[in-house]
């Protein structure tokens, strides 16, 4: 199978040759003869402790808007770096990773989940602990065939889930203070910012943090469009890899005051088939948006979201 689109912009971006950006394969997921990489791009210090802004998409394979609004910031910061020696000179004392595209063979093959069913959002080994389950859509082990399955109890994480699980403690664990944003579409009328926990209404540990980060966007971006909420407003998640990784962070780090603020951003995507009914009948057109200048304003909007958030990253400590 030759490149698909998404993945041939990725493999265009690992060609850009600059000392501050480092692209490597992480995984490979095999699949009816074909092959395909899960690409992860590294940018700015090697100093794991610096602060770090994580961009990931793709997780699903339906949802390739995500994976567009990475690779358009990449994109930019790239062309960027090739002129702007005050980014250069930033990009020194901070960081970015990205996995612009988590689940490659599932937007391959035009669905949702990866190559064995299973809804990798929903593959981490940790459950809904409130008992306020939503039948299937937080999660189920009762057939691949049905969408949101989690998975075999007891096996191992998907591969590519414990490669985004490995990249991010890689990468992020370690430093000083990280954010991550998770681009997803498909659900509600409005853009919503989530941020942990999908698996519980108890208080996330973080809320101090995750309060003063919007106050700040509130107050610098007082037009932002975001409805900000702890995902279980919306629906709650069994397997939510966040979730597992925000945990898994908190006890790499019990002794010390690094933080990471894992984000979800799930652009509201019923508007879009709202404003044209007939892209449903379209391949992802429920999770998409079809026309041109709908596509161009998804783009444009979020790159300001990123940009604010990259800027919070490298001066974590006016808002920690």
């Amino acid at each position: 199978m030759k490149d698909f689109h998404e993945l041939k912009l990725i493999r265009e971006l690992t060609q850009v040759k600059d000392d501050l950006i480092q692209s490597h394969e992480i995984e490979r997921v095999n699949i009816n003869g074909n092959s395909f990489p899960i690409i992860a791009f590294t940018i700015g210090s090697h100093d794991v402790e610096k602060p770090t802004l994580g961009l990931f998409a793709g997780v699903h394979g339906l949802e390739r808007v995500g994976t567009h609004v990475v690779l358009t910031y990449l994109t930019s910061l790239f062309k960027q770096l090739s002129w702007d020696q005050d980014l250069r000179r930033t990009l020194k004392d901070c960081r970015i990773v990205s996995i612009p595209l988590i689940n490659p063979a599932g937007m391959a093959y035009h669905q949702r989940s990866n190559p064995n069913g299973v809804d990798l959002m929903r593959n981490a080994p940790i459950d809904c602990e409130d008992g306020a389950q939503t039948f299937l859509v937080s999660g189920h082990r009762i057939s691949s065939k049905l969408p949101w399955y989690r998975g075999e109890e007891g096996q191992p994480m998907e591969l590519e889930s414990q490669a985004l699980v490995n990249f991010c403690k890689d990468q992020l664990f370690d430093s000083a203070a990280a954010i991550t944003v998770d681009f997803h579409s498909g659900f509600g009328m409005k853009d919503r910012l989530w941020f942990p926990y999908a698996k519980t209404s108890q208080p996330f540990p973080r809320i101090k943090q995750v309060q003063n980060l919007k106050n700040i966007l509130d107050e610098t971006l007082p037009h932002h469009i975001y409805k900000i909420e702890p995902q279980y407003d919306s629906y709650t998640i069994s397997g939510d890899l966040w979730d597992y990784i925000f945990d898994l962070h908190m006890k790499h780090n019990i002794k010390t005051k690094k933080m990471i603020l894992p984000w979800t951003l799930e652009m509201g995507s019923w508007i879009w088939v709202k404003k044209n009914p007939f892209q449903v009948f379209s391949s992802g057109g429920f999770f998409n948006p079809i026309k041109s200048h709908r596509y161009d304003r998804t783009m444009r909007r979020h790159i300001l979201l990123i940009d604010f958030l990259f800027r919070a990253t490298r001066n974590y400590q006016a808002w920690i």
